[in-house]
């Protein structure tokens, strides 16, 4: 009985938000992206998550992109989690099927849309379970469940961390990004063939690397593609605020080993 009026509470507060947007214009897209991302089966999978006590409460959205929205939530013994939904009507995950293929980890490619973005949030999961595990500092991974997933939550909230991108960022910052770059490649096996200003949480203590979802094992066929690319967009950042030792070539010939 418990679990049910749990299941229930967070399941009021989602509809009270998106009964409060239907206020909005019919042309908003806050309220587009709310029908979009609490359709009726991913209600269903948070129940699915409270009832099997990893998901105490949900709160409010943190961070939103066209792909996912991130969600400050309880966790199951009262610590802040991140619950990350990405949005099954998103059709930026078609182009991302080059990013799932060649991964020997989930054999055939879905084919309809919904299987493609499940497929997506199991991959996220497993990154950072890889990535953890070799002692890269990521978020976390709790659980995951249809087009969720749930993990550590870097800030202080309802606030999350800021990344790089929106501080300061000096010498330190510059070694720290291109250690961490090796190391996944190196001892995760992966490439995160998204990495950037935008996705390194930056905190008092620590940086944090996030948005695994399309990093890709070093077999991949196109990993020294995604993982040039990757060096090419933080040197060119770092470049932008100032920091400019050494250039993508050097940095590849160091780590692309």
């Amino acid at each position: 009985m418990a679990e049910a009026g749990e299941s229930r509470k967070v399941q009021e507060r989602i509809l009270k938000s998106e009964r409060e947007n239907r206020y909005l214009r019919k042309d908003s897209d806050q309220r587009k992206v709310m029908e979009e991302v609490f359709d009726r089966a991913t209600l269903l999978a948070v129940e699915d998550l409270v009832s099997k006590k990893t998901l105490r409460d949900l709160y409010g959205v943190v961070r939103s992109g066209k792909e996912a929205r991130v969600y400050y939530g309880v966790g199951s013994t009262g610590e802040p989690v991140a619950v990350k939904i990405f949005l099954v009507s998103a059709s930026d995950f078609r182009r991302r099927v080059g990013y799932i293929a060649g991964d020997r980890r989930f054999g055939r490619l879905p084919s309809g849309s919904r299987e493609t973005v499940y497929l997506w949030t199991r991959k996220e999961f497993k990154n950072l379970q890889l990535a953890s595990a070799a002692g890269v500092r990521v978020p976390r991974p709790i659980a995951f469940h249809k087009n969720i997933l749930v993990m550590e939550y870097i800030g202080a909230p309802p606030s999350p961390a800021p990344t790089f991108a929106e501080t300061e960022v000096g010498p330190d910052d510059y070694a720290w990004t291109f250690e961490t770059l090796g190391a996944l490649r190196r001892r995760a096996g992966l490439v995160h063939s998204d990495f950037s200003e935008f996705n390194v949480f930056k905190t008092e203590s620590e940086r944090v690397l996030f948005d695994m979802g399309s990093a890709v094992l070093t077999t991949h066929p196109q990993a020294e593609e995604f993982f040039r690319r990757d060096l090419a967009n933080m040197v060119r950042f770092f470049r932008k605020r100032g920091i400019f030792p050494r250039d993508v070539d050097s940095w590849m010939e160091e780590l692309g080993k």
